[in-house]
């Protein structure tokens, strides 16, 4: 395992990165997240969380606002529309699970927030109470998982567009008339995000698989079994151990991943113990691609509707703040 010591200013400051798997993963050590960084700690940090995807930050007994003092170097915090969060913190989410709260919708491979128009740069995730074993996450990272298609298949699929969808929340509601209503509202403000297939990572340039089971309802301009076949090939890239880090959870433990270009899956085999963790998600842009997109009309002919490809134009860029 790989180690590097980044010096700062601040003699307390001075930080150690020990990667810990071979596709992505980092521990950080030698940081005190409870007391402000110099600007020079957290750009080691901040380039560390590109470079290997995840960071883990243990032994870190701070608080939630430490936390979130923490999130806001990176960016501004965000609200998830349908986790169940305080009016006091509006952006966090706290995940307490037991045997009279189990643990629901994490156990599948996704990105998070995904069926925005812009997902979230990051997610960080602090550990209070872990079972005596189990509660593990895995990690997987897109970039590997890009890099481990042949030649021909990333030609194939870079320029393509995928359909994203709030569709595991839309079991939040029942199909009396008032419930309907509100899920209208909530389609009115979140419709379906259209992302490319293969994402340019905004800062290390890298490209990434960005599709996941858990939000994506097809491939734009496919028939539905072309868009399956092809959508669950993709999905199986994040099952290859090769390209994982697993991540087993103690008390004041943090991890922070970058959403851009890693997925990740919550075990629940510790269930009906006990876990809590305390999340809070740091805003992100509109995922582009420095390919071309692939343009598509569709046609009638006699055996019914069909997408044809005209001339491809330049890709899209990422917006200027």
């Amino acid at each position: 395992m790989s180690e590097a010591i980044v010096d700062s200013p601040n003699a307390d400051q001075n930080i150690q990165i020990r990667r810990v798997a071979a596709a992505c993963g980092a521990e950080i050590s030698d940081v005190d997240l409870s007391q402000p960084l110099d600007n020079e700690t957290f750009d080691a940090i901040e380039t560390a969380l590109v470079e290997h995807e995840v960071i883990v930050f243990r032994d870190q007994d701070i608080s939630t606002e430490d936390q979130k003092a923490f999130g806001r170097r990176f960016g501004d915090l965000t609200v998830h529309p349908f986790a169940p969060s305080s009016e006091e913190a509006p952006e966090l989410i706290v995940f307490d699970n037991d045997a009279d709260n189990p643990p629901w919708g994490t156990d599948v491979w996704h990105s998070d927030e995904t069926f925005r128009e812009a997902p979230p740069l990051g997610t960080m995730l602090r550990a209070l109470i872990v079972p005596e074993y189990g509660g593990d996450t895995l990690f997987a990272s897109m970039s590997a998982a890009y890099d481990g298609l042949s030649d021909r298949m990333q030609q194939f699929i870079s320029g393509l567009e995928a359909v994203h969808d709030f569709k595991p929340f839309r079991n939040l509601f029942d199909s009396d008339p008032a419930s309907r209503e509100k899920l209208r509202a909530f389609e009115d403000r979140y419709p379906p995000a259209v992302h490319p297939v293969v994402r340019t990572h905004p800062v290390s340039g890298r490209k990434v698989i960005f599709v996941n089971p858990q939000f994506t309802l097809g491939i734009k301009g496919m028939d539905d079994a072309e868009s399956r076949a092809l959508l669950g090939l993709l999905f199986h890239q994040a099952e290859i151990p090769e390209y994982q880090y697993r991540h087993q959870w103690a008390p004041h433990t943090m991890v922070l991943w970058d959403n851009r270009s890693v997925q990740h899956y919550a075990i629940h085999d510790y269930y009906p113990n006990r876990r809590k963790l305390e999340r809070i998600t740091i805003k992100g842009d509109k995922p582009y691609s420095d390919v071309p997109t692939v343009a598509l009309e569709v046609v009638r002919s006699r055996k019914g509707a069909r997408a044809i490809s005209h001339d491809a134009h330049g890709g899209h860029a990422p917006k200027q703040e």
